[in-house]
């Protein structure tokens, strides 16, 4: 027997031991009486068999392009998180698949033992997640709102968060008692310098794990249309480049955040950037992708939730 057939001898075992396995389906106590081995030595030679790369996969499923696109876009723009999400052309919704996908991320973080501060941002995509969420019992973590639901006419948006999620998950929630965008700059200055607002941004400032939605800024703009700024205000910040938002922060093509209109009198919690800590924009369709391109190339965000439609569309702008 030549020196290298015990490794030779050992191969063979793990090959079978990772056939039997994971092609024929046997348990590792199968496996273990079929080959004459105690359970751990059968344990050790699957593990083998990984490792040695004696069996390998392949993953025939519509998800695998998904994880493909996931790597690509992770690669490309340096994120912390990415989930993308498979595209049901059929759909009318414009949150179906990504509303599941950020109530699964939202749950595996309220699940942890560890106290979180969560922040969260508003709008439809964020409303449709939270609905998807199971009751929890979380009192050890902390929500906290990065933006206002409150119009300068004193209206609350229909898609606010923050209540709903407490709600569900039981955990203490504080929200941005403000008017998203004031009316002067000295007003908002004014407005921040109050305690509770004071207190609620750095609280916000300090959050473990973001999650906002990616806003347009053209005549469809969730700002505009949900009556938080007016008309002429968004024709300013489209004049300024505006091309998206995140919690109200409008910014151009480029990820920049625009100095000045809205921006001047804006109430949200400043945006981190680049990003630091995990902050996760969710966001799909062709008319919200040069938004997602601006937030991933500015590093507003450093996480991503969208569908492959939309991913492949952002790795072709480049």
């Amino acid at each position: 027997m030549t020196a290298t057939d015990p490794e030779r001898s050992r191969l063979d075992d793990a090959a079978r031991a990772g056939w039997l396995y994971f092609i024929a389906g046997n348990t590792q106590d199968a496996i273990a009486k079929k080959l004459n081995v105690s359970r751990p030595t059968a344990q050790r030679l699957v593990s083998l068999a990984l490792s040695e790369r004696l069996i390998t996969f392949r993953l025939d499923h519509p998800i695998a392009a998904c994880m493909e696109l996931e790597a690509r876009l992770t690669e490309r723009y340096g994120l912390a998180h990415c989930q993308i999400v498979p595209s049901d052309p059929t759909a009318d919704s414009s949150v179906v698949g990504i509303a599941e996908a950020s109530a699964s991320f939202l749950e595996q973080h309220l699940r942890n033992v560890e106290p979180i501060v969560l922040a969260i941002g508003t709008g439809r995509t964020l409303r449709a997640a939270v609905e998807q969420i199971s009751r929890l019992a979380c009192p050890q973590h902390r929500l906290v709102s990065l933006v206002g639901h409150i119009s300068m006419e004193g209206s609350a948006s229909f898609f606010d968060v923050l209540a709903r999620l407490s709600d569900l998950v039981q955990a203490p929630h504080y929200p941005m008692p403000l008017p998203v965008v004031m009316p002067s700059r000295d007003e908002r200055d004014q407005m921040l310098r109050l305690e509770p607002v004071r207190r609620l941004r750095e609280l916000a400032e300090a959050a473990d794990v973001s999650l906002v939605g990616i806003g347009r800024m053209d005549e469809h703009a969730p700002l505009y249309i949900d009556g938080f700024i007016s008309e002429p205000e968004l024709a300013e910040m489209r004049r300024l480049g505006a091309v998206g938002e995140v919690t109200g922060w409008a910014f151009d093509a480029q990820g920049r955040i625009i100095a000045g209109g809205t921006n001047d009198r804006l109430t949200s919690v400043p945006r981190e950037v680049p990003a630091t800590r995990l902050v996760v924009g969710v966001a799909m369709g062709t008319g919200k992708v040069l938004a997602i391109h601006g937030a991933l190339r500015g590093r507003i965000i450093n996480g991503l939730i969208t569908n492959e439609t939309t991913a492949r569309t952002l790795l072709d702008l480049g």
